[in-house]
């Protein structure tokens, strides 16, 4: 961190004060407060400045009475990578006594941790407690959070691997095989077959799972696709599903799978039966039972990132 009036938390700054534990903890009840109606936040404001460019704006206060700030983020695709996006960013927060700014932390690594730390606190709550296979659909800088994640809330014998370039499953593989179970995947279809839970973590812009490969029982954890536009599954999918949200206004307006369906007439606005945080207060049951397929639809919100920058405020201060 850098010395002054203003905490300024460099890349490496939140890998060492935003552990996967302690974040986890944190958007778990980032989730609760925003369901119960405690955080305040606006829905993402967007300006596309070309294919591939996107510039993001993402306000939102903790309570009345807490913190309170904004996400301010690009993303842009890499030129000379096709269908892999980097999320670069600020994100800023002000105290709530005088308002003034107190902090401004890197957006891109609080993106990727609390982005992994939301499937997993969505996992615990929606996949069937016997959950031993895991199939990660992607080979980005998002598989990697998420091996860190997931393995804190299920003991998986097998984790699978999936990508559409076989070098790229081949690296993410070779970088973890010490730590976790971890193999290639080169069937999407056979690995579906066999997983209890599912992320998809690709740029993908047609589906790249769909319904009919499921076997009942499955947990799926839509990540990659954060607005209109680009879908990771079919309707089918969407259609079999037990649908939960991070947000449900946020879904309504930028869930592309949710949204594609309900334009072809499939599902309405009640298909989204709860918010991750109703879930967890126990407000709407989750899973009914061992059968049922259930999704778990994360566009991320500005609460997680503020709640999550301010966990890394109030670690440096402890440490000081």
């Amino acid at each position: 961190m850098k010395r002054s009036e203003l905490a300024i938390f460099e890349a490496e700054d939140v890998r060492a004060l935003l552990d996967y534990p302690s974040c986890i903890a944190v958007v778990r009840e980032a989730m609760k407060a925003l369901s119960s109606g405690e955080t305040r936040q606006l829905l993402r404001t967007m300006i596309h400045m070309g294919e591939g460019r996107t510039f993001g704006l993402m306000p939102g206060a903790l309570s009345d009475r807490g913190m309170f700030g904004a996400k301010l983020i690009s993303v842009f695709a890499e030129p000379d990578n096709p269908g892999v996006r980097r999320h670069r960013g600020v994100v800023t927060l002000f105290e709530p006594i005088e308002g003034r700014p107190v902090c401004v932390a890197d957006a891109e690594e609080i993106t990727h941790i609390r982005t992994a730390a939301a499937t997993a606190v969505a996992t615990e709550a929606l996949a069937r407690e016997d959950a031993k296979v895991l199939l990660l659909m992607g080979t980005g800088g998002q598989v990697h959070s998420h091996l860190e994640a997931l393995p804190l809330v299920r003991r998986f014998e097998r984790i699978l691997i999936w990508g559409r370039v076989p070098a790229r499953i081949d690296a993410v593989v070779a970088a973890w095989r010490d730590r976790l179970p971890v193999e290639a995947a080169p069937d999407a279809r056979i690995a579906a077959g066999e997983a209890d839970v599912i992320c998809t973590l690709t740029g993908a812009r047609q589906p790249i799972l769909l319904g009919e490969w499921l076997r009942p029982g499955t947990h799926v954890n839509l990540v990659g696709s954060s607005g209109p536009g680009p879908v990771e599954v079919d309707n089918a999918l969407v259609l079999a599903s037990r649908f939960i949200a991070d947000s449900k206004a946020s879904a309504r307006d930028a869930a592309a799978e949710f949204l594609v369906a309900k334009a072809a007439g499939l599902v309405e606005d009640d298909h989204i039966v709860a918010e991750i945080g109703e879930v967890l207060l126990g407000r709407v049951p989750g899973r009914r039972d061992a059968g049922e397929i259930t999704v778990y639809k994360s566009l991320g919100h500005a609460v997680q990132d503020l709640a999550a920058a301010a966990h890394i405020y109030e670690a440096q201060g402890a440490r000081n």
